[in-house]
């Protein structure tokens, strides 16, 4: 864990600044995964802010969408469509269709940021963070969670 940084700026104070990256492993097939837990236990009890969630990696991005009712599965669905995994990509090293993954994040940027009330993710009812990986050559990832508190 980095230590607490205090920003200051020309109309105030920022507030308090956390930033981590927490490992997640994606598996070896195209996939939504949810980080909406790691996230919410991230900013428990953390006061009012933002959490900006970002993926290092050309490969990845981060969505906000529902999930369980069969979003994550139209999304990888609609993916595959506009992103077929073929020999038409330039960027051609890894698996077939390698080079699509590293279009992925000009779709589905590779951060979000959040609204947090005190402590809690301001998300919609339905609202899911998830990152979203078509790369199969690549099966461990990083996420880094920066909560930026709002105040004194």
């Amino acid at each position: 864990m980095q230590p607490k940084v205090r920003l200051e700026c020309a109309v105030g104070t920022l507030g308090d600044m956390k930033s981590d990256l927490i490992d997640l492993r994606t598996g070896t097939e195209e996939a939504v995964v949810d980080i909406t837990g790691t996230c919410e236990g991230y900013v428990r009890a953390s006061g009012d802010g933002l959490l900006h969630v970002f993926v290092p990696h050309a490969t990845a991005g981060i969505a906000i969408l529902e999930t369980g009712a069969g979003s994550d599965e139209d999304l990888l669905a609609a993916l595959r469509d506009l992103l077929p995994a073929d020999d038409r990509w330039m960027h051609s090293h890894g698996s077939e269709g390698h080079g699509r993954s590293h279009v992925l994040p000009a779709l589905i940027p590779p951060y979000a940021t959040v609204p947090v009330i005190t402590g809690h993710l301001a998300l919609g009812q339905w609202q899911s963070i998830c990152l979203v990986d078509l790369n199969i050559d690549n099966t461990e990832r990083k996420i880094r969670l920066t909560f930026q508190q709002v105040g004194d």
